[in-house]
């Protein structure tokens, strides 16, 4: 390879000089200082893991994003973490099994196979906290306060929040009998918000006539705080559902006191599916195109290391911030 060739970054790969790489510093300790305030212990996981301990929990969902290679010491697969969620599950079960709740928070590297957008970063800077032991909706409020904080400090101070809760689509599908793919086939066309499409597919699904009424309703079931009570005449009266309509209702009423703001509600709006268990949100600039944070609830991550507990938190990253 010549020099010139080796002088370039692989795609998705960037890096921060001058101006721009101290920027992102004083952003970062900004950030810190914030967490630490809020009572967030700081962790600092390594770049490479086990790969079994980077794919548990939410690291599931994150199996095709993982760049992996051979230990020739141990001979076991290791990882290069794509994500810190599931570094921050393992030392919340492994380095504090007796506290009830722990709080932690983290910044780092992550290197990912591909983008999760088109053009998009395989290399963010993740910045984040995790709230570990607490079901409560106190505790996602706390978290969702603590993502419009973090953004307010990047600059951002009226960014576009996107509320959702997995309860509901999961309800819904539970007792359909899909088929894996299926189930997939329909997660894309929900996520596609394809309304023709998703008629098509209901039609020759030959599902229930009255889930094929609430999967479409599903899919215009967005806007703003609304939503849940416009749900609520639409969808069935299955518990699940009525219990993920409540802790939205609860959450919009909270966010009133979680500062500035525009809400946009939606019931179709999966991500996280995989892995999420309540509650989702995430930012989005004033162009409403670019996701800055990402969050919600996932209980049960620590489970495979012994330790199940309710969690929520959130993510950025901070390049993407300070852009």
């Amino acid at each position: 390879m010549s020099l010139r060739r080796a002088a370039f970054l692989p795609d998705g790969v960037e890096e921060l000089l001058s101006e721009t790489a101290w920027a992102a510093e004083d952003l970062r300790r900004q950030v810190l200082d914030h967490f630490r305030a809020q009572n967030y212990q700081l962790i600092l996981p390594p770049l490479v893991e086990h790969l079994d301990s980077l794919l548990v929990g939410a690291g599931e969902d994150l199996e095709d994003q993982t760049f992996r290679f051979m230990d020739p010491a141990s001979g076991r697969m290791l990882g290069v973490r794509a994500d810190m969620t599931p570094q921050a599950a393992r030392v919340a079960a492994t380095r504090f099994p007796g506290d009830a709740t722990v709080r932690l928070c983290y910044v780092g590297s992550v290197l990912r196979t591909h983008p999760d957008v088109p053009g998009g970063s395989r290399s963010p800077r993740q910045v984040g906290c995790e709230l570990f032991g607490d079901a409560s909706l106190e505790a996602d409020a706390e978290v969702l306060r603590m993502m419009i904080e973090t953004l307010a400090i990047a600059g951002i101070q009226q960014p576009l929040i996107d509320l959702g809760h997995v309860g509901v689509y999961s309800s819904l599908i539970a007792d359909l009998g899909l088929r894996p793919g299926d189930e997939q086939v329909l997660f894309d066309i929900m996520q596609r918000k394809c309304v023709p499409e998703l008629d098509s597919w209901l039609r020759s699904a030959g599902l229930p006539v009255e889930a094929q009424r609430a999967l479409r309703h599903l899919v215009e079931l967005h806007g703003g705080a609304d939503v849940p009570a416009r749900a609520r005449q639409v969808l069935p009266d299955d518990p699940g559902i009525v219990a993920a309509l409540d802790a939205l209702e609860a959450m919009i009423a909270r966010m009133e006191r979680v500062g500035s703001y525009a809400l946009h509600v939606d019931l179709s709006e999966l991500r996280g599916f995989r892995y999420q268990t309540g509650l989702s949100f995430a930012a989005f600039g004033t162009d409403r195109a670019r996701e800055l944070a990402r969050g919600g609830r996932y209980d049960g991550i620590g489970d495979i290391f012994g330790a199940p507990r309710p969690a929520t938190g959130f993510s950025a990253d901070l390049n993407e911030l300070l852009a």
